[in-house]
């Protein structure tokens, strides 16, 4: 990286399956709707017509029409959400949205989906549906209030507060309560589970806002759903949207990075001792309520110790092990057995009283289920192991999770795919290419021989924005490395006057870069406000900052990405870290061993397109706007000093580039001068 080198960024579609000439019947009519004077400019204020968004909306016309699939990166400031939803509103069809998350599905229902819809004049219907734990259960809501689960004064009245909720709501949708917080412990008592859900047997089935949602669902036009709801209601073929899947025509995945890891853990497998014994504590509320000649307390005891106890043969919390790495003496397989022992004794014993509630048969099937689970898990650790999959122990305080993940996932989500073979699968994120390829995404999913087009962001980045990568910075894996970077951005701080993102690679780092500022704003007699991840939620802390104005916020993975702050609240992002996942993770070491055994170079191939892909997502933080500006500060020098780092850079946004700190320091008197 020189001051001085420019890149030459083009801003024509990069395509990975050239296809000359290509028209779709509908590509006049894109041009007439995104026009400056067309129907968006007409009902949108501020509208400005975008000529990469026009292609991409072209492109997503074109698949649909085809029935074709199609990957699409498409830059911050494209706009590509109205971008896929003109053409699907107008010509998809039955349409599936499915988001990254909540907030993204909430966000398109309320907002996006109904502008486009208005300025279009189009009669399509739209759905929202999540996943159960997200709606009030009647059920579960009347045994809570009846059999007073709760001692605290806290859940009481957050109790209180959702059952005025349920008898006013159309929905029973918990976003819409929010005097209760999401993450409140409640929740989970007054929602259902796959495992604990009548079904149509249920006495409340008629009032069942989860029943309601999907009905809703498969009626409607455009239904909207999250990729963790997409990948459970397939994988478990459970009601809902895999009844809505197969009446698809086009199915459209934002936020599409974010599917190959979503996918394994619901192709995957998991067992989990917070889990168990979260059963055993209903099953224990359960029997003594409808079947008390049975002594519950002492069966579920038993099974609770059994889960903890395996806890307990790993000292050290916060671990990661693959089974094969566990000597065959340790007493975790011993301890697994007495578990699945235990299991079978309390199956047993539901078996004999099952009929004694309405409960009682599904936490019979769900105590069978986790039976299964363990003895096939502790089967496989003894035996000659699918290649296809990891075997690996997570340790946390707590708790201990047992997984079983696929290697890939390509295959299994290209039959996916194929059982309809007609249907347009759109996949779109402003980070899918490294370096303008789209292979590692692709070769993900199965998706190597769809078309694959990139529209970059149209803001203006050299002007706007710099990367910065100070000189004189230790290597990242020193001890005193986070001290190195809380002190390198105090003065990139002060310059920029807090509006600071501090992003870590890891919580340890968190607390000691925020440790360390703390201290030195004290020192200094700096007011900038300091926010840390964990204080409160993230929702909480990005109001607050925000709010302030001249804040600085250290944080780690919930904050790379999905995180919008405009204009000059955020002025500078600091990364302290390339964000290389680590090689001692179970899967990743699995996977890496794999492309090594078929001859590929493991990191080149996997660890530095995963870090590239995330690294963009921490910096698309810094310019949200066309007329924001800001510092991109990259603390790792791997990014200069190593054979890998241009391919690093080069994939990043089109900034002005520095190694002086008094060049990034003047960044913002420049910026301030030229806005007077």
């Amino acid at each position: 990286m020189n001051d001085s080198t420019e890149t030459t960024h083009s801003n024509t579609p990069i395509t990975d399956i050239d296809l000359p000439g290509a028209q779709s019947q509908h590509d006049a009519e894109i041009e007439r709707i995104f026009s400056s004077h067309g129907p968006l400019a007409t009902n949108i204020d501020l509208y400005r017509m975008r000529p990469s968004q026009v292609e991409m909306a072209q492109a997503i016309a074109r698949a649909i029409e085809e029935g074709e699939s199609l990957v699409v990166e498409a830059g911050t400031g494209t706009g590509k959400t109205f971008a896929y939803l003109v053409p699907a509103l107008l010509w998809g069809g039955k349409v599936v949205i499915s988001t990254g998350t909540k907030n993204l599905q909430d966000q398109l229902v309320s907002k996006d989906l109904e502008v486009v819809r208005k300025a279009l004049n189009v009669p399509v219907t739209v759905a929202l549906l999540k996943g159960r734990a997200n709606y009030v259960c009647h059920l579960h809501l009347n045994r809570a209030r009846d059999q007073g689960l709760f001692s605290s004064r806290e859940d009481t009245v957050y109790l209180r507060q959702i059952t005025r909720f349920a008898k006013i709501t159309g929905t029973g949708d918990k976003a819409e309560l929010p005097d209760v917080p999401e993450n409140a412990a409640v929740w989970n008592w007054v929602t259902s589970t796959r495992d604990n859900c009548p079904g149509v047997e249920c006495g409340h089935y008629a009032q069942c806002f989860v029943a309601k949602a999907r009905q809703t669902a498969l009626q409607a036009d455009v239904v909207v759903v999250n990729h963790h709801l997409f990948f459970a209601d397939i994988v478990l073929r459970d009601a809902g949207l895999y009844e809505l899947l197969p009446a698809a025509n086009t199915v459209i995945f934002d936020e599409a990075h974010q599917l190959p890891d979503t996918a394994t853990v619901f192709f995957g497998d998991r067992v989990s001792s917070a889990l168990i014994i979260d059963l055993c504590r209903e099953i224990r509320v359960e029997g003594l309520a409808h079947a008390r000649d049975a002594d519950w307390s002492s069966i579920t005891a038993q099974v609770e110790k059994a889960a903890r106890d395996l806890r307990l043969t790993f000292d050290a919390d916060s671990q990661k092990i693959a089974v094969n790495r566990i000597d065959k003496a340790h007493p975790f397989f011993e301890q697994l057995a007495v578990l699945t022992g235990e299991a079978v004794n309390l199956a047993e014993a539901l078996a004999m009283h099952a009929e004694r509630s309405e409960m009682l048969p599904m936490y019979h099937e769900q105590t069978l289920r986790l039976t299964e689970q363990l003895k096939t898990w502790a089967d496989e650790a003894g035996s000659e192991r699918d290649p296809a999959y990891v075997l690996w122990v997570e340790v946390f305080g707590q708790s201990i999770h047992l997984h079983k993940t696929p290697l890939s996932v390509a295959d299994i989500f290209t039959r996916q795919r194929e059982e309809v073979p007609q249907r347009s699968w759109i996949f779109t994120s402003a980070t899918l290419a490294v370096k303008n390829d789209f292979h590692y995404f692709s070769s993900q999913l199965g998706l190597e021989t769809l078309q694959s087009q990139s529209w970059p962001s149209p803001f203006d980045y050299a002007r706007h924005g710099l990367l910065y990568v100070p000189e004189g910075m230790p290597p990242p894996n020193t001890p005193a490395y986070s001290d190195a970077v809380a002190d390198a951005i105090l003065p990139m701080i002060e310059a920029a006057g807090g509006r600071t993102f501090v992003l870590c690679t890891s919580l340890r780092a968190v607390d000691r870069i925020a440790g360390r500022l703390r201290e030195a704003f004290a020192e200094r007699n700096w007011t900038f406000p300091l926010f840390v991840q964990g204080q409160s939620s993230r929702t909480d802390l990005l109001e607050k900052f925000r709010g302030e104005g001249n804040a600085v916020l250290v944080g780690s993975q919930s904050f790379w990405e999905g995180v919008d702050v405009r204009g000059e609240a955020l002025s500078l992002v600091v990364v302290d870290k390339l964000p290389f996942a680590s090689p001692d993770d179970p899967v990743l070491a699995a996977r890496l061993s794999a492309l090594e055994q078929a001859g590929q170079n493991g990191f080149m191939a996997l660890q530095l397109p995963e870090a590239i892909i995330s690294l963009k997502q921490g910096s698309g933080r810094l310019i949200r706007d066309e007329m924001d500006k800001g510092v991109l500060m990259i603390c790792d020098t791997r990014i200069i000093d190593k054979s890998y780092g241009r391919r690093i850079w080069q994939s990043l946004p089109p900034f002005s580039r520095t190694r002086k700190l008094e060049d990034a320091q003047a960044f913002f008197t420049d910026q301030d001068n030229g806005a007077q």
